[in-house]
């Protein structure tokens, strides 16, 4: 079984950066690709980024790409978001997941974290 907890958001300015962690606990983390999502007052879920199980295959939702990075750290069953040049644009909870599957669905994921909040102020 593995659990997820995010953390790390805050309220930033426009233009500023934010880092999010996203902490799992379960020997087999590294087996698990990892997505973040995020959920804006009154609009559905999205998928922001997504990263393989080795690290080394990473996808970004249009929009973001350039600005947001995702990287893991296997030794510390972590994974990260960087969000550099934020906007206003980018207020929501943050979420991570994790799923077996590869390629992944957004219905393949297994865990959820409970998200953290990101408010960027103008």
């Amino acid at each position: 079984q593995v659990q997820l907890v995010e953390s790390g958001g805050s309220v930033v300015q426009a233009g500023g950066s934010l880092r999010l962690s996203c902490a799992a606990s379960g020997r087999t983390f590294s087996t698990y690709a990892v997505g973040w999502f995020r959920q804006a007052p009154g609009k559905s879920r999205e998928y922001v980024a997504l990263i393989s199980g080795n690290g080394d295959t990473t996808y970004y939702k249009t929009g973001v790409e350039g600005r947001f990075t995702v990287s893991r750290d296997g030794a510390k069953n972590m994974v990260y978001l960087q969000m550099n040049s934020l906007n206003r644009e980018d207020t929501a909870t943050y979420y991570c997941a994790a799923s077996k599957s590869w390629p992944v669905d957004e219905a393949n994921y297994d865990h959820w974290g409970q998200g953290t909040p990101v408010t960027v102020s103008s």
